[in-house]
């Protein structure tokens, strides 16, 4: 592909990504306020990408990705059809982020963008958990403890989960975890996005 081909590409992208955000906010019957506040964002801002007035950086994006529970990917894939087969070997896992301390995630399931679910191996050190408040976000996950022993809380409810042990549940719902021992915990997290 030529440079001025691909700068022509790199510019559709951009533009393309106000109104995904737009429709993601719609689909969702937010007002730009209760965007901007998921965001931590002023209406403003979440206007003037959604307009294509502003490109979003990459700290924004991931804002607004994460507040509407969507991948940034989706905001910036092309319309490519999607790959049927993804396979990610054990020793080319990528780390995911997450803002949650003592867990660390490694992908095992490719990209997010093109399928409805996202794997990770989750590794929780001794005593980590999801943080003071309880969370809730658009979607499902399954998770299945294959070491150690975790503690999930949904909607108040106490489920302790040991090795061999899974929990499925609506993210709609106020969730927590946390590893309650001296010892770290394993397990395969799957998260399903609502379509």
């Amino acid at each position: 592909m030529s440079a001025p081909d691909f700068t022509l590409d790199i510019q559709q992208t951009v533009s393309g990504i106000g109104a995904k955000v737009a429709k993601a906010r719609a689909e969702r019957g937010w007002s730009l306020q209760q965007l901007a506040q998921r965001a931590g964002m002023s209406a403003a801002a979440i206007h003037k990408i959604e307009k294509s007035g502003m490109t979003p950086t990459i700290a924004s994006l991931m804002k607004v990705a994460a507040a509407l529970g969507k991948s940034v990917g989706h905001f910036i894939e092309e319309n490519d059809p999607l790959r049927p087969v993804t396979v990610v070997r054990r020793d080319e896992r990528v780390r995911l982020y997450t803002s949650k301390e003592g867990l660390t995630l490694e992908n095992i399931s490719g990209r997010y963008g093109p399928f409805f679910v996202a794997g990770a191996e989750a590794l929780a050190e001794p005593w980590a958990d999801s943080g003071p408040e309880p969370m809730t976000h658009p979607g499902e996950e399954l998770v299945l403890v294959t070491e150690g022993v975790m503690t999930f809380v949904i909607d108040g409810d106490v489920h302790e989960l040991q090795s061999g042990d899974s929990i499925h549940f609506r993210t709609t719902c106020a969730h927590s975890w946390q590893n309650p021992s001296d010892e770290p915990a394993r397990a395969i997290w799957l998260a399903i996005r609502s379509s």
